[in-house]
């Protein structure tokens, strides 16, 4: 895999640096993170849903917090030890994780729920009333005897 070098374009490009950071953060490994696993829904035209499988964590250990454009998804499993069970073998993963994704512009996050092992993260997109088209009506000139008539000749 060829490695390219974006340092050109962060001199020659003005206020494009986050697309920049972007780009050269998908050249980056992914550094094999997989857990914990989620999917992405469409819900509807502006409205988004994350699905993370937390199985074991309950809301006191989860964490979400949203800050310029990345959205913060951490979890960390209190451990007790109580001493009444011995753990023969662990195949519930109950490790910390931190998940980030990267929101688009007016990307707002609506609100979150968990249930059944699964945490549900609700999105929307806000489109501020400036950047929404707008229909433009088209005024006629009337009353200003500028008026052009077509007559259709009788046959």
């Amino acid at each position: 895999m060829r490695h390219v070098d974006f340092a050109p374009l962060y001199r020659s490009t003005v206020g494009f640096d986050r697309l920049v950071s972007m780009l050269d953060g998908l050249s980056q490994p992914d550094s094999g993170q997989t857990y914990p696993p989620y999917n992405i829904e469409r819900t509807g035209e502006n409205d988004y849903r994350i699905t993370m499988a937390v199985a074991g964590f309950d809301e006191t250990e989860l964490s979400i917090e949203s800050r310029e454009n990345t959205l913060t998804v951490t979890g960390e499993k209190a451990e007790k030890e109580d001493g009444s069970s011995e753990t023969l073998y662990r195949g519930i993963a109950g490790r910390a994780f931190e998940r980030r994704f990267q929101l688009a512009e007016h990307v707002e996050v609506k609100g979150a729920s968990l249930k059944n092992g699964l945490l549900h993260i609700d999105l929307v997109r806000v489109i501020p009333e400036a950047m929404k088209p707008r229909k433009i009506e088209i005024a006629t000139a009337a009353g200003n005897g500028n008026e052009k008539q077509i007559e259709a000749a009788a046959a």
